[in-house]
């Protein structure tokens, strides 16, 4: 649907010839519209950085556009293209550029990497930069390095006298800590603290399937299908589900729709919640009665971790494409990236930034930050596609039921097998595959 707005308008743009070098600018003029899609946490650290970007280029004017629900964000973008009213720059997360890059909405900007004196390749952790590919082309430039990691309660973990997650502890330490920190304290047969909290979703399930020896998808470059029928994918599946349906160790359908994980946590009645550092902030302003920490994923087979990375990404029908990347340099500079770490909501991807006091700051929450950094090597991610969105759309409603107790794990496997694999096929089209 949201490719359908746009495709009309962007078949009509047009790209820098290949090979093209572009021009450096020095003092720039002129207007950029910058869109994003944050809560008022980011919102505020992108009119931060947009301030910080006007002292160095005060010519250029941008403006900052915020549609802070992620479904309506994707819908005003691919609408703005339509329109061709598209901004010249956005923010947007890797696993949905895919469907604009296909259809030529989006400009190359390996020809601007290559000239840049702020920012080269190797500045940036792999992970995020190859995240950002798509047949062979750098569209977008990573804005951070996040990855989902163990959030702990430590109040709660010294009252049940058990010992504080760690580097290397296994899917046994982890659901161990998981029962006993579930319990029943006003004696009415329910559990009104929980030893974990976690999404049901596919961000969640896949760094479970990969540490367990499975696969989520049959190829990690060309994907013809999802691989979670059988073998270690499965078993992994069945053990991710069973939290629930089994150990009770998280929050029930009924007890997740009274009160969220992350609300739980902050309230003190969830020991553990797993998420990326977005949530940092809003930790930091609301829990106020005990010390909180994060951890590592806790591994199996091996040691395994998801992506998430937002990334800057000009258009291609940009009438001012100098002053946009100019604007990108900047905030993926190492300036521009110490403006928005102060949030609190980011890993930056530069390494230079990660690895220093603006990041490492041994006064914030939570103390060990550095896991992020720690955990980059063993950090995956899904599959860039045309049609990903629709294919985790798919797959996040049938883990739900099966997390939830309304369908087997087998039946829901099947059924999201049979229910993509159309947009399989759809993204075998769009890259030209035969």
């Amino acid at each position: 649907m949201l490719a359908a707005l746009f495709v009309a308008a962007c078949g009509t743009t047009t790209t820098a010839p290949a090979g093209a070098t572009p021009a450096a600018p020095a003092a720039l003029r002129g207007e950029i519209t910058f869109l994003i899609g944050e809560d008022p946490n980011g919102f505020q650290a992108f009119k931060d950085l947009v301030t910080a970007f006007s002292k160095v280029q005060p010519g250029v004017k941008v403006t900052l556009n915020n549609v802070p629900d992620g479904g309506e964000f994707l819908k005003r973008l691919a609408a703005d293209f339509a329109a061709k009213t598209a901004p010249d720059i956005f923010e947007i997360n890797y696993r949905q550029f895919g469907q604009f890059a296909i259809k030529g909405a989006l400009e190359p900007v390996d020809d601007y990497l290559a000239r840049s004196k702020v920012v080269k390749t190797g500045d940036f952790y792999a992970a995020a930069l190859e995240a950002f590919k798509f047949k062979g082309k750098q569209y977008c430039i990573p804005q951070n390095l996040s990855s989902l990691e163990v959030y702990y309660n430590k109040k709660l973990f010294a009252a049940a006298n058990v010992p504080l997650p760690k580097n290397g502890w296994t899917w046994n330490d982890f659901l161990s800590a998981a029962r006993a920190l579930t319990k029943d304290t006003n004696g009415d047969g329910k559990p009104d603290q929980y030893g974990a909290g976690i999404a049901a979703s596919t961000l969640r399930l896949a760094p479970f399937i990969w540490a367990h020896g499975g696969e989520l998808v049959d190829d990690a470059n060309k994907p013809t299908k999802l691989m979670i029928d059988s073998g270690p994918a499965l078993e992994a599946f069945k053990w991710f589900v069973e939290l629930q349906t089994k150990e009770h160790v998280v929050p029930s359908k009924a007890d997740e729709a009274t009160e969220s994980s992350q609300s739980r946590f902050q309230h003190g009645t969830l020991a553990m919640f797993f998420q990326s550092r977005v949530v940092t902030p809003d930790l930091r302003q609301t829990i106020k009665d005990f010390d909180w920490d994060v951890a590592p994923l806790p591994g199996d087979k091996t040691t395994v971790s998801i992506l998430h990375s937002d990334g800057y990404c000009l258009t291609s029908a940009s009438k001012n494409k100098d002053a946009a990347w100019a604007f990108t340099e900047f905030a993926n500079g190492s300036e521009g990236q110490k403006s928005i770490v102060t949030s609190g909501r980011t890993v930056p991807s530069l390494k230079s930034v990660a690895e220093s006091p603006a990041f490492l700051n041994p006064a914030a929450l939570p103390a060990n930050g550095k896991v992020y950094l720690d955990m980059a090597p063993n950090i995956r991610r899904v599959p860039i596609m045309t049609t990903w969105l629709d294919i985790e759309d798919i797959l996040n409603k049938e883990i739900k039921r099966a997390f939830y107790g309304d369908a087997t794990v087998e039946e829901a496997a099947q059924a999201a097998i049979k229910g993509t694999a159309d947009s399989f096929k759809q993204n075998l089209t769009d890259l030209g595959a035969p």
